[in-house]
């Protein structure tokens, strides 16, 4: 077995970093896991902590109307002892974070950003090394802040990569667990269903030798992962105590949004003014709109099933219910992996830009609102606008550089000549 000395001094680096933050700031994680950027209701660790009192005391987690997340998350924290929980808690979002940096290494090297099975890149020499794109999701500020402050959402992030990577290397029943438990932990990971099963379904077509009808192939990894969804399901129904009150308390405010706690999404407010009369309506709207974008996607780029999930993460980041940045840095990870199309984008440096001034003003407009008094809900909404505007053009700008890249195959004579709307 070859060693690689380079991925092995980038992991620890990594380590260390976020073991000397929780060491030497034994105060961050706490402050951390109280902002809202990084916390929401169905990911905070703060509630994690609460529900998990009331399991270990044999009173239904759900009853306070606090804890929002998955019933399996429960046995798995009361196993760590009291007087090392916040030790063991931290080392185990440290290895959490590793392991989806392995699992983008991996997915990396594939080289399925650049040469499906169905297209080609004619840009396929210019990418990053696999270190490169890691190192990249290791110490975005934006990973670390999600590591440090621990939210649930963290467990979702490496199960999405996982699925991922188990697809690409055709273990397709893996990969539908994977996705599988990303759905259960946190339901919007099942609207990457499709395009999963499109990257499933063309790495088995370009590798195996077997012909496989399509139809009995998508059946087994359709039965595979609703198979897997029921068992997490029963599972949970055990765990409560022979009560389906867990489904309500965790998918249902995820569906109809009781918990209107400030994020940097853009339902909360919206709801807050939303006469109730409307409200039912608007979240049909909205739950649509997220939706709808899986269907178009996956039609317009089916040669690139990669992309669509990667397009799909930026999208979740942006109008889920209740996004932070940890979707954010899960969307920035995968990105990378399209170093080929970045001459492509063209509108780089705003985005850029807006990103950094929506980054740097939104702490101080909900210092303003909350502690100073001296804003109102209008200041911090206006800053995550300009958020959600700034990752918007991100992936609307890679999404056009992506469709050019393919146009180009098609009409080579248009390379490098500029599209004009006529």
């Amino acid at each position: 077995m070859v060693i690689d000395r380079r991925k092995i001094a980038l992991f620890g680096a990594a380590a260390v970093l976020r073991i000397v933050l929780f060491v030497a700031f034994p105060s961050l994680p706490d402050l951390l896991t109280g902002r809202v950027e990084i916390s929401t209701p169905v990911t905070s660790f703060k509630r994690l902590q609460e529900g998990l009192f009331l399991y270990t005391h044999r009173v239904s987690p759900y009853d306070g109307g606090v804890f929002y997340q998955a019933p399996l998350l429960l046995p798995l924290f009361a196993l760590i002892p009291s007087s090392v929980f916040s030790i063991v808690t931290s080392l185990l979002y440290v290895l959490l974070d590793i392991s989806c940096a392995d699992a983008l290494i991996r997915i990396a090297n594939s080289c399925e950003s650049t040469c499906s099975r169905m297209f080609t890149s004619p840009r396929k020499d210019v990418k990053w090394d696999s270190l490169a794109v890691a190192a990249a999701y290791l110490f975005n500020p934006l990973t670390i802040a999600t590591c440090v402050g621990r939210p649930t959402s963290v467990f979702t992030n490496c199960a999405i990569l996982f699925a991922v990577i188990k697809a690409i290397d055709q273990e397709f029943l893996n990969a539908m667990l994977a996705l599988a438990l990303a759905s259960y932990l946190s339901l919007y990971p099942a609207l990457l269903l499709p395009p999963l099963l499109l990257l499933c379904h063309d790495c088995h077509k370009r590798e195996s030798k077997n012909e496989t009808k399509t139809h009995s192939f998508l059946a087994m990894c359709l039965a595979s992962y609703f198979g897997a969804v029921g068992s997490l399901l029963y599972m949970s129904y055990f765990i409560t105590g022979g009560s389906w009150e867990f489904v309500s308390s965790t998918y249902g405010v995820q569906l109809l949004l009781p918990d209107l706690t400030p994020n940097v999404g853009l339902w909360w407010y919206f709801f807050i003014e939303m006469f109730d009369s409307f409200r039912e309506f608007f979240l049909g709207v909205f739950w649509l709109h997220l939706g709808g974008y899986v269907g178009g996607l996956c039609i317009r780029i089916r040669k690139q099933p990669l992309f669509v999930i990667t397009a799909m993460l930026g999208i979740f980041a942006v109008f889920k219910p209740y996004p932070s940045i940890s979707d954010t840095s899960l969307y920035f990870a995968l990105l990378p992996l399209y170093r080929h199309v970045f001459p492509l984008m063209r509108y780089t440096f705003f985005t850029v830009a807006t990103l950094l001034y929506a980054t740097l003003l939104g702490p101080a407009f909900y210092y303003l609102w909350i502690y100073a008094g001296s804003g109102n809900a209008n200041f911090f909404y206006a800053i995550t606008l300009v958020w959600s505007l700034g990752l918007s053009l991100i992936v609307a700008d890679s999404l056009f550089a992506v469709l050019r890249d393919e146009w180009e195959v098609e009409r080579p004579e248009m390379k490098g000549k500029d599209v004009r709307q006529i």
